[in-house]
């Protein structure tokens, strides 16, 4: 029983985390984002640094394909800075291909089914993952 229990749990765990990741946006007249520069570029106008008031977090996103590469944000306090590259000691590690990071940033792909069935690995706390949906919406 204690297993199922613990089972169930880490079920609720993997779909809240899922679920936080889903970045989906609002219909609009702006153009879909093609490639993972344009979502990270448009991330920098979405910025709420009111929801990043006392966050201290190192995103980094590792992005497979044509137009794949990596990518860091480093959240401290209602600021930000981000890069292409590596940062050190990331607390949150975003793992897809270039095209599912796109098609979820446009809404055409769930983060919820691609955390599901593997398309999207995340390292580090659901916390910290869920926060960065409130400070880049």
């Amino acid at each position: 029983m204690r297993v199922r229990n613990a089972t169930f749990c880490l079920t609720i765990t993997v779909l809240a985390v899922a679920l936080a990741l889903d970045v989906t946006r609002g219909a609009s007249n702006e153009p879909d984002n093609t490639t993972p520069q344009q979502v990270f570029d448009g991330m920098r106008q979405s910025f709420r640094a009111d929801k990043a008031q006392g966050v201290h977090a190192r995103y980094q996103w590792e992005l497979s394909g044509p137009n794949g590469g990596e990518w860091w944000i480093d959240v401290n306090d209602g600021k930000f800075q981000m890069g292409r590259g590596k940062i050190d000691n990331p607390n949150v590690t975003f793992i897809t291909s270039d095209n599912d990071w796109v098609a979820m940033s446009n809404g055409k792909l769930k983060g919820t089914w691609a955390y599901v069935t593997g398309r999207l690995k995340v390292h580090g706390p659901q916390s910290l993952a869920r926060k960065l949906d409130e400070i880049f919406p």
